[in-house]
């Protein structure tokens, strides 16, 4: 099924221009106002309040056009969840990611029980299209449970020091938190933490890449693949 494509009629500024300010939002822990200084630097004169139009708009719609990576039988499975305090209420961020830090799905859920962590594993399996060969979780009982009603046939582990992957990913997201000065509503949350990972995923280099040089590679290549998306999304 072929994709629809995003229409950049009726906006004065050019799709190069937009696709920038959408990147620098999503990629980095910056407000639209800090946006709004980086782009005025170089003489574009454009404010923050379109800026986030344009994150609404167009952010979901590159990171659709994005390569996924592949999953493999041989992945390792590492989740988590982390506390979020939305309007005083508390929420907890589900996250799954893999061997090399790839964020493969997150999800803002109430609760932090059973039925939460099996409606992770489900879209987990949905997306990924194959089992992982090892599922490693912190010691809530609430990942076993839900893994024997899926009849997950996995290798788990829950020791303490084995899951750290899956709680360092937390930290950019937490810094973005920060930045906004807490998350306005449970629909915003998800929605920029989606964006926000997926961004991330495809513009950090994998643990694998030890030297400088496979780093420098990779986000060249990251940067020709966003710019085919923009173009995509014309």
């Amino acid at each position: 099924m072929s994709k629809i494509p995003v229409s950049y009629k009726r906006h004065r500024f050019p799709r190069e221009l937009i696709a920038h300010a959408v990147w620098l939002y999503f990629r980095f822990p910056l407000s639209f106002r800090l946006v709004e200084e980086m782009l005025l630097e170089r003489g574009i004169v454009v404010s923050y309040e379109t800026i986030r139009r344009w994150s609404l708009k167009f952010g979901a719609e590159y990171v659709r056009s994005l390569r996924r990576k592949r999953a493999k039988r041989d992945d390792i499975w590492h989740l988590d969840e982390v506390r979020v305090v939305i309007s005083g209420h508390i929420h907890w961020l589900w996250r799954a990611v893999d061997q090399d830090g790839y964020i493969l799905d997150e999800i803002l859920q109430k609760r932090r029980n059973t039925k939460a962590a099996k409606r992770l594993l489900t879209r987990l399996l949905r997306k990924q299209g194959v089992r992982p060969r090892r599922m490693i979780t912190d010691k809530l009982s609430s990942y076993g449970a839900a893994k024997c009603e899926l009849r997950l046939s996995v290798q788990h582990l829950s020791r303490k020091g084995l899951n750290n992957r899956a709680e360092n990913s937390h930290l950019p997201l937490r810094k973005r938190e920060r930045t906004m000065q807490r998350f306005r509503s449970p629909g915003g949350c998800q929605r920029l933490s989606t964006v926000f990972s997926a961004v991330r995923n495809f513009f950090v280099p994998p643990a694998a890449n030890a030297n400088a040089l496979s780093r420098h590679i990779h986000r060249l290549q990251a940067f020709a693949q966003w710019n085919t998306a923009t173009i995509l999304a014309a």
